[in-house]
């Protein structure tokens, strides 16, 4: 498979309903399968055995890692989903009605979870049905989050809490105001934290 600015390629073995929307430039690797009524942009990269479901809507530039499932999520631009995360919708699911009939798709009550610009959500983590991830956050490998998650901060553990901050680049704030790696600083404000511009 060769990547091309102009089109979506997918591997042979991938499953692309017809009704998704693909942007530019997105891959599709072996055995990924994205489902109807799914919206990705353009420049995106969805690894091996994958899943996407129906609703979801994905910016550009996203990375979906390989067994990652994502059920209806809203992904903005730039969010990286690692290897076997899952971003759950259904609150309280169930394989049959009470009449003992199996659940069919009008049966679900979706409520997506909302990762924003930017953020990583880490190998193995689950993200709980209608929980949302601010811009650059960093939900740490094989976290539970169970409630919403602020801009630039890193989350660890089972229920998942916040450690720390994370600048923009993804390294962490040792003295919460200014990058190591990347000199960016920040501010905290009301426990929200916020970059700092340069001035003029």
């Amino acid at each position: 498979m060769t990547a091309s600015a102009d089109y979506p390629l997918a591997e042979p073995s991938a499953h692309v309903a017809s009704g998704a929307r693909i942007g530019a430039g997105t891959r599709v690797w072996h055995q990924a399968h994205v489902a109807d009524d799914v919206e990705i942009g353009s420049g995106c990269t969805l690894g091996t055995s994958c899943y996407v479901g129906s609703g979801s809507r994905i910016g550009d530039n996203v990375k979906i890692g390989n067994h990652a499932d994502v059920f209806g999520a809203q992904l903005d631009d730039g969010v990286m989903i690692s290897p076997q995360a899952v971003l759950t919708e259904d609150r309280a699911p169930r394989a049959t009605r009470p009449d003992g009939q199996r659940q069919g798709p009008g049966d679900w009550t979706s409520t997506p979870v909302i990762v924003r610009r930017g953020a990583t959500i880490g190998a193995g983590a689950r993200v709980a049905p209608g929980v949302e991830i601010g811009p650059y956050a960093m939900v740490g490998i094989g976290a539970v989050v169970l409630r919403d998650v602020p801009a630039h901060a890193l989350v660890l553990g089972n229920p998942a809490r916040a450690i720390g901050w994370v600048c923009r680049c993804a390294a962490t704030l040792a003295d919460r105001m200014r990058c190591p790696r990347c000199a960016r600083t920040y501010e905290l404000v009301a426990d929200l934290l916020n970059e700092v511009q340069p001035g003029p």
